[in-house]
């Protein structure tokens, strides 16, 4: 094989993966975390949830006023019913279709995860163990809304919480943008098909996450936040952290990593790069080949697609080109570890043996099999989650599910019997590792001598 450059076209050629060094690797796969951990932003996100820690909603009055150029009143944070009731009345039937389809089908997913019911065994004579699973006690859901209209987030981290069963669950969602404080009325619509009316309220990102976590006059405090979002939202969920509120690693900008051979379909293939490279600027998408002349064939392919999306969006997507780009590689099995390494929140196979891809593939948070797969129907529709961890997160994190929302109890019985068994093995640890008391615990149940010094 002769190792050429990838013609050049809208997406960056980042080069053949074996001759990247390890700093150009590590490059390659580290996008966007620095941009979530810059200390710059850390600080002036760090001061905003303290801001609203100390003063609650006034805090969140001011930052929508400062940064989403609306004024509110503290009694106006939590959505009205009427707001409610014009989004319903407004809503076009298509979209309304549309997202009691995505929800039926995502509630479908999750009420398969939901079968993994309470479970125990005897592992030895005596000795009952096992789990018990509940739902978390409360959770708070944000929607983003800077760059468009985004009600199928709601659908996908909403309707798990709902299928989990948890009792408190509250939905921060910026206002839009340019509006006076509305808040998106198919978002709304979403919230009110999962039995969620009374549950939204209006809040600037950092802020309203800070809200949920620690709890204002009108927000509730929540045990749990999740949500995609921008870089500065991505910091305030890690930064709320230190405060005692979980949140899932992590959920920012949008990137996906298409893994294709010559049998690929070019006009396909281009459409699918720049599926998820139209969401901004701060995305990434990704080719993996190991063919050179589908690299020409598709950076033309891009080109010509290019032309029909809307200027913006034509401007996100070849951002989002520039931040990904092209890899080659020498072999499909090599492709495979450039996605693992990668660790792609969404990913496409379009290769001939995808059995045997597949296998080999364990970091991404998401597959998707050929080209009758595609991310839209995924993100949309399909059921499976996709509020999904980027940032290489994917290599310890899983997409968003009823699983999320639960939480697994150990549960325990042990008979005199089967104690009387296990004691030389407690004795033994209690011993060396200096627990008197734990070790007098079970000497005493058996009738054994207790040291006294």
């Amino acid at each position: 094989m002769i190792n050429t450059t990838p013609a050049a076209g809208p997406a960056r050629v980042v080069g053949w993966w074996h001759e990247l060094d390890r700093a150009a690797r590590r490059d390659f796969v580290g996008r966007g975390r620095d941009k979530i951990f810059d200390p710059a932003l850390q600080e002036s996100i760090g001061g905003l949830v303290r801001d609203v820690r100390d003063r609650g909603d006034a805090a969140l009055v001011d930052a929508l006023q400062q940064f989403d150029g609306c004024a509110v009143t503290a009694d106006q944070l939590r959505v009205s019913d009427a707001e409610y009731d014009a989004a319903r009345a407004g809503i076009d039937d298509g979209l309304l279709a549309a997202i009691r389809d995505g929800i039926a089908h995502v509630r479908s997913f999750n009420e398969q995860v939901c079968h993994r019911a309470d479970w125990s065994f005897e592992s030895e004579p005596g000795l009952q163990v096992g789990e018990k699973y509940s739902p978390i006690a409360s959770v708070g859901l944000f929607v983003p809304s800077g760059k468009g209209s985004f009600p199928s987030v709601l659908v996908q981290i909403g309707t798990p919480a709902v299928v989990a069963g948890v009792p408190e669950i509250a939905v921060v969602v910026p206002p839009v943008p340019g509006s006076e404080g509305e808040v998106d009325p198919a978002v709304l619509v979403v919230a009110d098909e999962l039995g969620l009316r009374g549950k939204v309220y209006r809040a600037n990102g950092p802020s309203g996450v800070a809200a949920l976590a620690f709890g204002t006059e009108t927000i509730p405090k929540v045990l749990k936040v999740v949500g995609p979002g921008s870089p500065a939202v991505t910091c305030a969920q890690i930064e709320v952290q230190r405060y005692g509120t979980l949140s899932n690693m992590l959920l920012g900008p949008s990137e996906s990593l298409i893994l294709a051979d010559d049998s690929a379909d070019v006009t396909i293939l281009a459409a699918d790069l720049l599926n998820e490279a139209e969401h901004g600027p701060d995305s990434s998408s990704i080719l993996v080949t190991d063919s050179e002349q589908l690299t020409a064939e598709v950076q033309a392919e891009m080109e010509r697609q290019l032309a029909d999306l809307p200027e913006q969006r034509a401007d996100y997507a070849r951002q989002a080109l520039q931040n990904g780009g092209i890899v080659l590689v020498r072999s499909v099995a090599e492709g495979v570890e450039v996605a693992n390494a990668y660790a792609p929140e969404h990913m496409q196979v379009v290769v001939r043996d995808e059995d045997r891809a597949v296998a080999g593939l364990v970091n991404p948070a998401e597959i998707l099999l050929g080209q009758w797969t595609p991310i839209s129907a995924a993100n949309f529709v399909i059921g499976c989650p996709a509020a999904l961890p980027t940032s290489g997160f994917g290599m310890v994190n899983s997409g968003i599910t009823a699983e999320t929302f639960r939480k697994r109890t150990a549960i325990a019985k042990a008979d005199e019997r089967s104690l009387r068994r296990m004691s030389g093995t407690v004795l033994a640890f209690a011993d060396h590792e200096g627990f008197p008391a734990h070790g007098a615990a079970v000497r005493r149940r058996l009738g054994l001598p207790v040291a006294t010094d």
